[in-house]
């Protein structure tokens, strides 16, 4: 079979150009070769062509990806905060307020425009002052969260979301279980907060749904995705106003841990057993004695969740990572003062003399002529009353028809423990009602110290406001709380000196020989 040159010629000049010549270059090879020949040469063309293709969308949808992230990038969160620190002459409430409408991103696209205008239009003389930019930008997002938020009745106070409303306009029960407190205590504590200008109110979230967010958290250690559906905000929103509401929960600190009153526990007057043994005036070798107990001292082990590095420090004797928390707490079940942070492997009476030897950790002064309940872990000195060493001084080492004190040193101590057990009914009612406390909360450890001021914070107000409190009525009715066994291993600490310690004891036998001199005549009576 001859092959038509008319045809070859019209073939290879049918035009020019690198797709041309391809192209046609593959037909006329074709026409000349074998079928099977031509079949795997199209075969490669077409492969060719498609690799081709596909590098060409995917270098556009890199382009294009490339181009969204620096449009994000552009108008983030941090950009925007970042241009509105370089600012010098914004006002305080001013820049809070722009730093909450930044979560809308048409806000922040506009505030970047503005501020963009500002200083790319310096040869037309028009100069738009800072504060202007912010409230344009701030107005912006004001009248669309006012469009697009639909408006709370009046029966509905706070406005929040549907959960908020749920809860505040709920039963009593309901509030208590997601809320941990009372409802009058709820918005008491919130007319503080406001009152005080430590939270404000947002134009997305007020200042009940933000210590709802904190006390959902604190109170059911939930995470923070779990708070997010369940407040319908970001997560970015609930980590920040989580933030916000511990700052100015542990600011009350100065306000609700405060030293107990100077005149004779309540708890101690009225009771026979302790009273006038825990308060005497009486003069030994012509030095005056302590005559009032002012309260209990204790440590308390919280679990921690540290660094690698630290674990070491933080590892207790139980071999758990923990933070040794020193407090102080009246009979009245309220806490005086509140020292966490101190790693697991430190001793309570350790910890008890750093506190004293530093001034700036303001523990109260003891006033003089009063004392502190202390266990076993501490010395007895001036001011800190432990029981008799080498006596059994647990509540439950004396449950029982055979085991009753049988001398004067098992008397003290038993009424010691007895009267001590306040501490231990509070960090109870503290650990039921903030169970974030029973865990190692995945948070920076600074964070953790300050959980734990914030909830003896909330645990004396809510004291105070609502003393019929179902956490403290069960504490109340469950008679004693368990005590954490002693550390045998460690002894306790000096405290002071000697001779301090010699007055300390004198009054301790004092007491001891009153009560079990009154112990001997009213048995023998009956």
């Amino acid at each position: 079979m001859s092959v038509d040159p008319t045809f070859l010629d019209d073939d290879l000049s049918s035009g020019s150009g690198e797709d041309v010549n391809m192209l046609d270059g593959h037909k006329q090879r074709q026409s000349t070769t074998p079928s099977s020949g031509r079949r795997k040469r199209s075969r490669k063309a077409t492969g060719d062509a498609i690799v081709d293709a596909m590098l060409e969308i995917a270098a556009a949808s890199k382009m294009r990806a490339t181009e969204i992230m620096k449009n994000e990038d552009r108008f983030s969160i941090s950009k925007c905060i970042k241009v509105l620190d370089e600012m010098q002459i914004v006002d305080q409430r001013l820049y809070f307020f722009a730093l909450d409408l930044f979560e809308n991103p048409n806000a922040r696209e506009i505030f970047i425009a503005l501020k963009n205008l500002s200083t790319g239009m310096e040869d037309f003389e028009l100069e738009l002052d800072e504060m202007e930019l912010v409230a344009a930008a701030a107005g912006y997002h004001y009248y669309n969260s006012l469009t697009k938020q639909p408006r709370c009745s009046r029966n509905e106070s706070p406005c929040g979301t549907r959960f908020m409303v749920e809860v505040l306009n709920g039963d009593d029960d309901g509030c208590r279980e997601m809320f941990r407190m009372d409802k009058h205590v709820f918005h008491k504590l919130c007319g503080t907060l406001r009152q005080k200008g430590m939270l404000r109110d947002t134009p997305g979230v007020m200042i009940e749904e933000q210590l709802g967010i904190f006390l959902n958290i604190v109170g059911h250690n939930e995470r923070n995705r779990v708070i997010q559906e369940r407040f319908e905000h970001s997560g970015e929103t609930i980590s920040r106003h989580f933030n916000n509401v511990l700052k100015a929960v542990k600011s009350l600190s100065r306000e609700f841990l405060q030293p107990p009153p100077i005149s004779t526990p309540t708890e101690i007057l009225t009771s026979n057993r302790f009273h006038p043994y825990f308060k005497v005036c009486v003069h030994m070798t012509c030095i005056r004695l302590p005559q009032d107990c002012l309260g209990v001292i204790d440590g308390m082990h919280l679990p921690a969740h540290v660094p690698a590095k630290d674990q070491s420090r933080f590892r207790n004797k139980k071999g758990v990572l923990s933070q040794n928390v020193l407090a102080a707490c009246t009979f009245d079940l309220q806490f005086i003062f509140i020292y966490p942070g101190w790693e697991g492997s430190a001793a309570d009476s350790r910890v008890l003399r750093a506190v004293l030897d530093d001034p700036d950790q303001n523990f109260p002064q003891i006033p003089q002529g009063k004392y502190y309940l202390v266990d076993s872990g501490y010395s007895n000195t001036e001011g800190f009353i432990a029981p008799f060493e080498g006596i059994r001084h647990h509540i439950h080492d004396y449950r029982g028809a055979n085991l009753l004190p049988r001398n004067a040193k098992e008397l003290f101590n038993h009424r010691h423990s007895c009267l001590r057990n306040a501490i231990q009914k509070s960090f109870e009612v503290l650990r039921r009602r903030f169970p974030i406390l029973k865990v190692a909360p995945q948070y920076a450890f600074h964070i953790q110290r300050d959980i734990v001021i914030a909830a003896c914070v909330l645990h004396n107000l809510i004291r105070r406001e609502e003393r019929n409190d179902w956490l403290f009525a069960a504490a109340a009715a469950e008679g004693p709380s368990s005590e954490d066994l002693p550390d045998l291993e460690d002894g306790p600490e000096m405290l002071a000196s000697p001779v301090e310690g010699q007055i300390a004891s004198s009054l301790r036998d004092f007491i001891a020989t009153a009560m079990w001199n009154d112990f001997i005549t009213k048995w023998d009576e009956w």
